[in-house]
């Protein structure tokens, strides 16, 4: 995947584009926050994925916003015939701590969406 960041965090709520190449993902994480927090994905362009764990990944198309709380442990990147681009919009609630990145996603769980 490819992030650009659009804002500098220490100033303003942190914004990036990111586009992941067919079938990228990123790993599970976590975007922790004593309060508010949590992250939104604007979806720009291509098909792409994004699942909550222990629930169904939903397919995300242009137009479509994902809301994800803090503390959802989630993974998000592209369908396997497809690009998709996102914005990603976070707020850091506990300086130096936004996200915790956890194990990657399988090729199985990502192929059983």
């Amino acid at each position: 995947s490819f992030l650009n960041p659009l804002t500098d965090p220490t100033k303003t709520v942190f914004l990036a584009n990111v586009t992941f190449s067919p079938a990228c993902r990123n790993n599970w994480h976590i975007h922790h926050a004593k309060s508010g927090g949590g992250q939104l994905l604007l979806c720009t362009d291509g098909l792409g994925w994004y699942q909550e764990a222990g629930k169904p990944a939903q397919a995300l198309h242009p137009g479509d916003v994902v809301t994800i709380p803090a503390e959802v442990k989630h993974w998000h990147g592209a369908a396997p015939g497809s690009a998709m681009t996102h914005i990603s919009i976070c707020e850091e609630t506990e300086p130096g701590k936004v996200v915790e990145w956890l194990e990657p996603v399988t090729d199985s769980q990502y192929a059983g969406r």
